[in-house]
């Protein structure tokens, strides 16, 4: 079985990060290595993942100052050391239960990448805000139509990388970007890509969500730079 490194980029998480983490190294993969990335909590997820997570995890890396869920990635990916790369939120929006059908298109040969979806398949899923759901297809949309792929969840957490393909990458956007600037990386690469239908559990802005319409316009531009100008 292939060493299987999950990569958790985390920011003030403290009322999930214990229990994500029970649910990780409970999950069914037997060699896995858990790196969690701290960038920069100031809610004492910091503290709980000193204190009480370190122990259980073989790797905890922490930024200075808060930089972005792409800057905690691309520190995660230079530290993991598995064979297949995957990335898991710290919030509870998705399961780790769902790893052994993400990493199956790798694991038998057929896929370099795997995305997960939200809106494929017949896996159960809170629902959505009605127009966070439209601008998510939209951006997927107007990804596909310059990357050629028929993603249809681009901006999706579970992305799964053989290590070859990471280490071909440079991740280049330190916030939400890194979803379209990956997307087309991978794309230009002319990776295998398989997508798997996962359950989702999405949680409202009160509860903690933090990506905003910032994201979604820095997204718009990442989508032509890294399809068009480079």
């Amino acid at each position: 079985m292939p060493k299987i490194s999950i990569v958790i980029p985390c920011y003030n998480e403290r009322e999930t990060i214990e229990q994500l983490i029970d649910a990780v190294l409970s999950s069914e993969v037997p060699d896995k290595e858990v790196v969690v990335v701290d960038d920069c909590s100031t809610d004492g997820t910091r503290e709980i993942l000193q204190e009480s997570i370190a122990p259980r995890i073989q790797q905890l890396l922490f930024h200075d100052y808060n930089q972005g869920k792409g800057a905690a990635l691309r520190t995660g990916f230079a530290a993991a050391t598995g064979d297949v790369v995957m990335i898991q939120d710290a919030d509870l929006e998705y399961d780790p239960r769902e790893y052994p059908k993400l990493l199956a298109p790798i694991l038998e040969g057929r896929a370099d990448v795997v995305f997960g979806s939200r809106f494929a398949g017949g896996e159960a899923h809170r629902v959505f805000h009605f127009w966070h759901s439209v601008v998510n297809r939209m951006l997927t949309l107007f990804s596909n139509m310059l990357t050629d792929l028929n993603l249809t969840d681009m901006e999706v957490c579970y992305k799964l990388f053989r290590r070859e393909i990471v280490e071909k990458i440079e991740i280049e956007e330190n916030r939400f970007g890194f979803e379209p600037e990956i997307t087309a990386k991978v794309a230009k690469l002319n990776c295998r890509i398989y997508e798997v239908g996962i359950s989702y559990a999405g949680r409202t802005y009160s509860e903690g969500k933090k990506i905003g319409w910032r994201d979604g316009v820095r997204a718009i531009w990442c989508i032509v730079k890294y399809n068009l100008l480079r």
